[in-house]
């Protein structure tokens, strides 16, 4: 499963890093293009950074193809040599994001970049912990692991996340974020809670009984960051439905922060050692994780990709593609959490009660097939997005196009 995923997630990745480098220099009001005109040396790490996300992503596939992995170290199964050049690709976006926001017009940094800022100095700290191997030893692993794994995914995916959605939300929908103070309370209480609640994936283990208590308190606590952007976002969109229905990224983005919502509280509740005890180890961990970085982080990426990408090549996606890729991905994610969801919550009260594994596996298998059916949704929204994006970059321009891209930020002529 490692070897068919991890490529996949790695593309997802380096959109969201994509979209944090336009976010950084359009929340900084400097244009991208000018500042690395000016700055040579600037421009040169960027071309670093994309090489090495490059050539890790084809020397990852390759050895995790070939057999050779860093053993069962979720979201770093790449050996240490490949790793290195993420962790340099890493280092190299960082500098470039960085150096753009120092040289700001305002004073005041915009919310979108504090998120984005964040996201890079975290996954820096957090890269750099994960590829140092000396120390890595029994317990010493596991404290580690979830340091890493859950940390990569609230302190880089979702910081690069919500920090593109503070962008391209109010962007498309041309007015302010509602509440400037309810982004700066979900950042600051994101960057208390988060980064201990690793070790809640490693309740029940030989880790200290007070490690694993504070992750159930601290994972609690994330209710308050997740609720306060979600918030914010709901407001920012109240009243504005009929522009999000005729959008083509807009309803990508309102299905991620739905999912975000979800996703997130639902891994709140989760991390309560009476449930945890049922569904750890399930399939409704696997659900839970796609509810989180497909259903919020992958449709976030989707839609900036929709909303800036046609604004950057003067190209639209067609339009009946981009409907198909929604429905196919959204009907698809929705069916592979449900399925799993309730595959996991029958295992769990099968191992409970005493029964044997094999009990659990007759009541598992059904949605099984659900699981099998949705995943091949999710394919085909893949195919479809791969051809617009074909659409937005390569193909020759079409007559039936939309006749300035840049204008339309993603929404569709209203229908008469």
């Amino acid at each position: 499963m490692d070897v068919l995923w991890a490529p996949a997630r790695d593309a997802y990745q380096r959109h969201i890093f994509r979209l944090g480098h336009y976010g950084a220099h359009r929340n900084c009001n400097v244009g991208g293009r000018a500042v690395l005109r000016r700055t040579p040396a600037k421009r040169s790490i960027c071309w670093t950074a994309l090489w090495l996300f490059n050539i890790a992503t084809a020397l990852g596939s390759i050895t995790l193809d070939s057999g050779l992995s860093n053993g069962s170290q979720e979201y770093r199964e790449w050996i240490f040599p490949v790793y290195a050049f993420l962790v340099g690709a890493i280092l190299c976006s960082a500098v470039v994001v960085f150096s753009t926001i120092a040289k700001r017009r305002d004073r005041e940094i915009y919310i979108g970049n504090w998120y984005i800022a964040g996201g890079f100095i975290f996954i820096s700290m957090i890269a750099v912990t994960a590829l140092l191997p000396g120390y890595q030893k029994g317990l010493g692993q596991v404290a580690v692991q979830g340091f890493y794994i859950h940390n990569a995914v609230g302190m880089w995916f979702t910081f690069l996340g919500l920090g593109v959605t503070y962008y391209v939300l109010p962007k498309l929908l041309n007015k302010p974020i509602y509440s400037y103070s309810l982004g700066v309370l979900g950042f600051w209480t994101q960057l208390l809670f988060y980064p201990m609640i690793g070790a809640h994936h490693f309740e029940f283990s030989p880790l200290p009984w007070w490690i694993q208590t504070l992750a159930v308190i601290f994972s609690i606590g994330m209710i308050v960051p997740v609720w306060a952007a979600v918030g914010n976002f709901w407001m920012t969109m109240n009243g504005q439905w009929s522009t999000i229905r005729r959008s083509y990224a807009l309803p990508f983005i309102w299905v991620g922060v739905i999912s975000y919502f979800f996703g997130s509280t639902q891994g709140s509740i989760e991390a309560v050692r009476e449930l945890q005890a049922i569904w750890h180890f399930t399939n409704f961990t696997v659900g839970h994780s796609h509810l989180t970085m497909y259903g919020f982080v992958t449709f976030v990426a989707w839609g900036g990709i929709y909303a800036l990408l046609p604004a950057a090549t003067n190209r639209q996606p067609n339009l009946v593609f981009t409907g198909l890729h929604f429905w196919c991905a959204l009907l698809g994610v929705s069916l592979y959490v449900i399925s799993l969801t309730i595959a996991g919550t029958l295992q769990g009260l099968t191992w409970a009660s005493g029964s044997p594994f094999v009990a659990s596996l007759a009541a598992a298998q059904p949605y099984w097939l659900s699981r099998a059916v949705a995943g091949t949704l999710m394919f085909a929204s893949h195919i479809f997005f791969a051809y617009n994006v074909y659409l937005m970059t390569f193909a020759p321009q079409r007559a039936a196009q939309l006749r300035s891209a840049a204008a339309s930020g993603g929404v569709a002529p209203a229908r008469t």
